[in-house]
């Protein structure tokens, strides 16, 4: 069943600012990580030491300034990323509180990265670093809603198929015949969150999702 959800009340489930959760959930695998610190090193080495020339010595404040960005990417980047995540499931029209239940999980690996390397006799080989990821179907009383997918972990081994789900759909259509995003996702019954990125508030979802359903 879908419960439609007001512009003032999604506001209150998504935040246009990172959470905490959000922004180490931005800052990646520790690749991407190694990536953000790499360019707010050389970045920020390079922009200071221009401000320190006396070819640029009139613009020494703009300089520094972008130094300083520059050094603390690493820092504003996660937030920038999940901020913008946030504003395009924002974006969308309408959307629409799901009280629906489990209708399927199932597992699949799934290729993260690649990377060539040469073998034994000298050929380039191609390596695949794969992950195992766990995929929830979702329905309701009138049919199929969509899936939602996140690596696997121990804890989720206890998802079975029946367990009621609560979760938030996006579209631009009103009667929600294409559904374009889904949320992470609540199992109530074993008070789980699952997704691979955390886009509600947490605790206001869960008010939420009691004020609407069992009130």
């Amino acid at each position: 069943m879908l419960f439609p959800i007001k512009p003032n009340e999604i506001n209150k489930l998504i935040p246009s600012v990172a959470t905490g959760k959000q922004f180490n959930a931005a800052l990646g695998n520790p690749q991407k990580v190694f990536q953000r610190i790499m360019i707010s090193a050389i970045g920020g080495v390079i922009t200071l030491l221009i401000s320190q020339s006396q070819v640029t010595s009139q613009f020494y404040s703009l300089w520094l300034v972008l130094g300083v960005i520059f050094l603390l990417y690493i820092l504003w980047g996660p937030i920038l990323e999940a901020s913008r995540k946030n504003s395009k499931f924002k974006s969308f029209s309408f959307s629409a509180l799901v009280d629906g239940y489990i209708s399927d999980v199932y597992v699949e690996d799934r290729v993260e990265n690649q990377q060539e390397q040469a073998n034994k006799d000298g050929r380039l080989e191609v390596l695949e670093k794969k992950r195992t990821w766990v995929v929830l179907d979702i329905e309701d009383e009138d049919g199929f809603i969509g899936n939602i997918s996140f690596p696997l972990q121990n804890k989720f081994n206890i998802l079975t198929k029946g367990m009621r789900i609560n979760c938030v759909v996006f579209s631009n259509r009103r009667d929600f015949e294409r559904i374009q995003a889904i949320s992470d996702a609540w199992c109530p019954d074993i008070n789980l969150w699952v997704g691979s990125y955390p886009f509600l508030l947490r605790p206001a979802f869960e008010e939420f999702v009691n004020m609407r359903i069992f009130d």
